[in-house]
């Protein structure tokens, strides 16, 4: 390597490089094998413009490219224009709503010539920019209400409008920003609120209205007969009591039934009931069972690539792209499942390592929010394909089938590349 060269590639982290480009060449691999048949002559249709996984290589060439102008990028421009592309992103989601085109049940698509992509996916990079942005802000103090708010905005914003798309799958992921927030300050508390919440909704779908009631009636008596002396010294705690309980009371009984009949889609109502147990719709459990089955089938060593059954006839939905790990299962078992899921811990583990050592908070807030999207993409894609989680359409990063997607998740991860080159700046 000659001095320019070594010069141009100067300050970058090899080991997320590789790591990246392991999961592009598996996911090339495994849309292949998903859209391969015994009797088709590979040499002759491996750059068949039909296929999808010779468009996913076109992708991957433009991602290359897109890569190369990011690292040949100043990494002041990204915090210079982070507010600007966020708005930017937030006009692409508005457009959507006016002029989208509906794919496979969301309104998400915009059309330009012959090229379609979800600004979604790419709404996730500008919000990411503008919450580091905020975050490093000198004028921001993040243990203020205000700034949590502001900061909360940022994420929520963009999933609402993506809510309105019926895309409720990538809307669910920026609340993985919550987790950055919570690196950066953000009370633990809030997080248990969030948990309780969940807990909250579980049972008001799996537990009588009014056996609910009488539970929470019978907690609140007995917190405050325990807490009678402290409610003497100060009055102010028994209006709290009264006001979680009367919380607790009117969500299962009013504001989850609202969300469950007049936001959710029935399918998506489907889904949830079947995943809890509720219903055994054979319509609404296909596409889980014939992923669990795939993934089943591989055993523990696998088939073998370009062996697979389940996938390889078509069996199991949405092969290409939402369940494309069910083709990893097949071909490579369950040994193979647990190496390809170790890149993935590899790349996270990797990244935090990357965030840690800066002394810019823009760079660490903007790198550990690349971990927590890609660590929300990885555990609801793969907890819908074992039928842990609601069927909800969310790509695995790096490896679905999606140029929207895989051109998102390269410019996450070069960017990142980009700010950790110049980590003894400090960025704002």
């Amino acid at each position: 390597m000659n001095r320019s060269q070594a010069k141009l590639t100067q300050g970058i982290d090899w080991p997320i490089v590789g790591l990246y480009l392991a999961l592009v060449i598996i996911g090339i691999m495994s849309i292949f094998a998903a859209e391969y048949r015994g009797d088709d002559n590979i040499w002759q249709d491996i750059l068949h413009p039909s296929k999808n996984y010779t468009r996913q290589l076109i992708w991957f060439g433009i991602s290359l490219v897109l890569a190369a102008i990011i690292w040949l990028t100043d990494s002041k421009f990204f915090t210079a224009t982070a507010n600007l592309m966020y708005l930017g992103g937030l006009l692409l989601l508005l457009l959507v709503l006016g002029i989208g085109k509906d794919v496979k049940g969301s309104h998400s698509w915009l059309v330009v010539g012959g090229f379609q992509f979800q600004p979604a996916e790419l709404t996730k990079l500008c919000t990411n920019l503008a919450l580091a942005k905020y975050l490093s802000s000198q004028e921001t103090d993040f243990t203020k209400l205000r700034s949590r708010l502001i900061a909360a905005s940022l994420a929520l914003i963009p999933a609402g409008i993506i809510i309105l798309q019926d895309e409720t799958g990538l809307a669910l992921v920026y609340f993985s920003f919550f987790l950055v927030m919570y690196r950066e300050g953000l009370p633990g508390v809030l997080l248990v609120i969030a948990f309780s919440g969940i807990v909250l909704v579980l049972s008001a779908l799996l537990v009588d209205k009014t056996v609910l009631f009488i539970i929470f009636t019978v907690v609140t008596a007995l917190v405050i007969y325990f807490s009678r002396r402290e409610i003497k010294r100060k009055r102010s705690r028994l209006a709290i009591i009264l006001g979680v309980y009367a919380f607790c009371a009117l969500f299962v009984m009013f504001i989850v039934p609202f969300a469950f009949t007049k936001v959710l889609k029935d399918y998506q109502v489907r889904r949830i009931e079947v995943m809890l147990g509720k219903e055994n719709d054979p319509k609404a459990t296909y596409n889980t069972r014939q992923s669990m089955i795939a993934i089943g089938s591989g055993g523990f060593w696998g088939k073998g690539y370009l062996k697979g059954t389940q996938t390889r006839y078509d069996f199991v939905p949405e092969q290409s792209t939402d369940f494309i790990f069910c083709t990893v299962g097949e071909d490579f078992g369950f040994f193979g499942s647990v190496l390809f899921l170790a890149i993935y811990v590899a790349l996270l583990f990797r990244i935090i390592f990357v965030a840690e050592r800066q002394r810019s908070t823009f760079t660490r807030v903007y790198a550990y929010g690349v971990a927590s999207i890609i660590f929300f993409h990885l555990a609801i894609n793969i907890s819908m394909t074992i039928g842990l989680a609601p069927v909800i359409g969310i790509p695995l990063p790096l490896v679905s089938y999606g140029g929207s997607s895989l051109m998102t998740f390269t410019m996450l991860v070069f960017i990142l590349l980009r700010l950790d080159a110049d980590r003894q700046m400090v960025l704002r």
